[in-house]
C-alpha cells in the first residue's frame, strides 16, 4: 500500500510517497481503508518536530481519518467489516490504510459521506471541547474569535452562534470575513486594516468580550486578553503564526480573567467517554443541517505535501481534505 512518509523532520517538501508492508490489525483494532484525511496545521507541526506528540520515524501525518473496515483484530466487539467510521487517530492518516483502536472509531451514520467526516473531525470536536467544556459558553455572552476564517476558527464561530453567544470574527482579510459571516459571526474585525482594540471596545462599550478564542498567538493575544470582560475566560488553542506570545500574568489578576488551555488530544485520551457525547452531539447537528464544515479544496494523496503546504502558509479557509483518488 502508499503511505505519504515522513522519515526526517522538516518541511512538507520532504515528505515521500513509497509503498510499505500492508497494516494488520491487533487485538482490539481494525484496520481501516481510508477514503478522506482531514488536514490539520497539527500536521505542520508533527513532521517538523514541534508538535506536543512525536512519533516513531517513518511515519505519515493526518489524524482525521474516514473510511471503511477492512479487517477486524480478535477482541473487536461493535465493529464488523463494511462499516463506515472516523477515527481521530493523532498520525497516519496519509495513507491507502491505517490501524485504529477500536475504542477511538466512531461509525458514521448513512447521510454523512467521508469528506465531510474527515473535514469536521478536529476542528468541530476541539472547538466544541473548548467552548462547551473549557470556557463553558452561556447564551448571549460575547465571544471573540482570533483567526476566526481558518479550521478551527471557522468551527468556532459557527459552534458560538448555534450555542447562543454574540461572536466576533476578526482575520485578516475581507474576503474570510465575509465566509465568516456565512458562518454567523456578528460582528466582524480586519485587524490588517483595523485597531483591534479600539474596534472591541467600540463593540463592547467598553466591557470588553466574555470570551476568547485563540487559535493564532503573536501579537494580537494580549490585545485581546487585554478587552476581556472581567471574569473573562482566554482560550489558548494553538500558535498559527509561529510567535508563542509572553502573557503579562497580572492581566489575569487586574481582569480576574481566566487563562485556559485547550489541548484536545489530551482531553480525548485521558477522557474517551465524554469525547464521545461530545461527537454524538456534533454528529446531530450535522445530521439536522445546524452545522456544515466549508471545505475549500481536497487532494490526492501524491499531493499531501501541497495541501499541508497551505496550511501552513495560512491560505486556507475552512478545511482542506486528502481524498483517495477515486473519489
Amino acid at each position: 500500500m502508499k503511505a505519504l512518509l515522513c522519515k526526517e523532520f522538516g518541511p512538507a517538501e520532504k515528505l515521500v510517497l513509497e509503498d510499505i508492508v500492508p497494516v494488520e490489525p491487533g487485538e482490539g483494532q481494525v484496520v481501516v481503508e481510508v477514503k478522506a484525511c482531514g488536514v490539520n496545521f497539527p500536521d505542520t507541526l508533527i513532521i517538523e518536530g514541534k508538535y506536543q506528540f512525536k512519533p516513531d520515524m517513518p511515519f505519515a501525518p493526518g489524524s482525521d481519518v474516514a473510511g471503511i473496515v477492512t479487517k477486524v483484530g480478535e477482541g473487536v466487539k461493535r465493529t464488523k467489516v463494511g462499516d463506515h467510521v472516523l477515527g481521530v487517530l493523532g498520525w497516519g492518516g496519509f495513507a491507502e490504510e491505517v490501524v485504529a483502536n477500536e475504542e477511538s472509531l466512531i461509525h458514521l451514520p448513512s447521510s454523512l459521506n467521508f469528506v465531510t467526516a474527515s473535514a469536521f473531525a478536529m476542528p468541530y470536536a476541539t472547538s466544541y471541547y473548548a467552548l462547551k467544556d473549557r470556557a463553558r459558553l452561556q447564551p448571549r455572552e460575547t465571544l471573540l474569535v482570533l483567526g476566526a476564517a481558518g479550521g478551527v476558527g471557522l468551527a468556532a464561530v459557527e459552534l458560538g452562534h448555534l450555542m447562543g453567544a454574540k461572536v466576533i470574527a476578526a482575520a485578516s482579510s475581507d474576503e474570510k470575513l465575509a465566509v465568516c459571516h456565512q458562518y454567523g459571526a456578528d460582528e466582524l474585525i480586519n485587524y490588517s486594516r483595523e485597531d483591534l482594540k479600539v474596534r472591541l471596545k467600540t463593540l463592547t462599550g467598553g466591557n470588553g468580550v466574555d470570551v476568547v478564542y485563540d487559535p493564532v498567538g503573536g501579537p494580537y493575544s494580549e490585545i485581546a486578553l487585554r478587552n476581556t470582560a472581567w471574569g473573562g475566560r482566554f482560550l489558548v488553542i494553538g500558535f498559527s503564526n509561529g510567535e508563542i506570545p509572553r502573557i503579562p500574568l497580572n492581566l489575569a489578576l487586574l481582569k480576574g480573567c481566566s487563562i485556559i488551555g485547550v489541548f484536545f488530544g489530551s482531553f480525548a485520551q485521558r477522557d474517551p467517554k465524554h469525547t464521545m457525547q461530545n461527537f454524538r452531539q456534533l454528529l446531530m447537528w450535522i445530521d439536522e443541517g445546524k452545522i456544515k464544515p466549508l471545505i475549500s479544496a481536497t487532494f490526492p494523496l501524491e499531493q499531501g505535501a501541497e495541501a499541508i503546504k497551505r496550511i501552513a502558509a495560512r491560505q486556507v479557509m475552512g478545511k482542506i481534505v486528502v481524498v483517495a483518488d477515486h473519489l
